[in-house]
């Protein structure tokens, strides 16, 4: 295991007992973003990174009872919290480093990441990973719950033009990771950014 992964289980499985009473707010947020990702029913949709499963009630209602919801993450402990939680009855939960998932080529109609991205070790490697397990014209949907400055500012740092979240980075690092960018929201309620892959 990397350093990077030793990293992100140790800040995330330190914090996954307390993640949903210190965002209590964000429920809407996600379900709002879900809704603008335009999932059918019946489709086959992955959450990225699910940490406590937040995503998962509304993915699931999205495709509904014939599609199929995954919830991966790294963090055991945030796995374990989603159980606590019940959502674990909206999806698959997997065990599973998004860098190298277990799922064949093209075998997902979308992949849903909240407040992933800055967490990769290698963003085009990793987002090049999630372009091969979904089909040519499926969707990837980036999200955070709060805009780039209001994250910034929560976390005491100033926004730089090299953040890789910004519109003139995000779009070539997806179009070289096998994606179009579609959609870029930055607003201080929320990040949400809409790519379709590449046949």
């Amino acid at each position: 295991m990397s350093e990077d992964h030793t990293h992100v289980q140790e800040f995330f499985g330190a914090r996954a007992a307390d993640w949903d009473r210190k965002f209590p707010g964000d429920g809407p947020a996600f379900a709002t973003a879900v809704a603008e990702f335009g999932l059918r029913p019946g489709d086959r949709v992955l959450d990225a990174g699910c940490g406590t499963g937040r995503a998962l009630t509304a993915l699931r209602a999205a495709v509904g009872p014939a599609g199929t919801v995954l919830g991966a993450d790294l963090t055991p402990q945030m796995l374990a919290a989603a159980q606590r939680a019940g959502r674990a009855a909206e999806g698959t939960l997997l065990l599973a480093d998004v860098a190298r998932l277990p799922l064949r080529d093209g075998a997902l109609d979308a992949v849903f990441a909240a407040g992933l991205i800055a967490h990769l070790p290698d963003p085009a490697a990793n987002l090049r990973e999630l372009a091969r397990v979904v089909r040519p014209g499926g969707r990837l949907a980036l999200f955070h719950p709060i805009g780039r400055a209001a994250l910034a500012a929560r976390h005491g740092r100033e926004l730089t033009p090299e953040d890789m979240r910004a519109e003139h980075n995000l779009g070539p690092l997806l179009t070289g990771s096998g994606w179009d960018m579609t959609s870029y929201a930055d607003e201080d309620e929320r990040f949400l950014v809409l790519a379709v892959r590449r046949p």
